[in-house]
């Protein structure tokens, strides 16, 4: 099991994590919404908590809660600038379709 940061990605979160001037890493997970019935969650983690499955990749701690880990094993994030957009696209081996509107995804 294994979730993984590009460089780009890791060196985003190294950034915002120093302006905001805390935290430990990105928590990853999933929750239940959009067409499809599954969209990622990322947010920035102040304290890790007991349950959580930690990944380091390029000195960034990746946080995943246990019941999100079976949909996301596997999973590669990275931050992408795409002309005027930006953002962190998920690469996941996962995913069997993405809803038309690329917010959600099914497995």
């Amino acid at each position: 099991m294994a979730i993984t940061l590009t460089e780009a990605a890791a060196r985003h979160v190294t950034r915002y994590l120093a302006r905001r001037g805390k935290g430990v890493g990105v928590r990853l997970g999933i929750k239940t919404t959009g067409c499809s019935g599954l969209a990622y969650k990322l947010e920035y983690v102040d304290e890790q908590d007991p349950a959580d499955v930690v990944f380091e990749e390029h000195g960034v701690k990746v946080m995943i809660d246990p019941k999100s880990l079976a949909y996301i094993d596997g999973t590669e994030l990275d931050f992408v600038r795409e002309g005027l957009n930006e953002g962190f696209r998920f690469s996941n081996p996962n995913e069997r379709d993405r809803c038309g509107c690329g917010e959600s995804f099914r497995v």
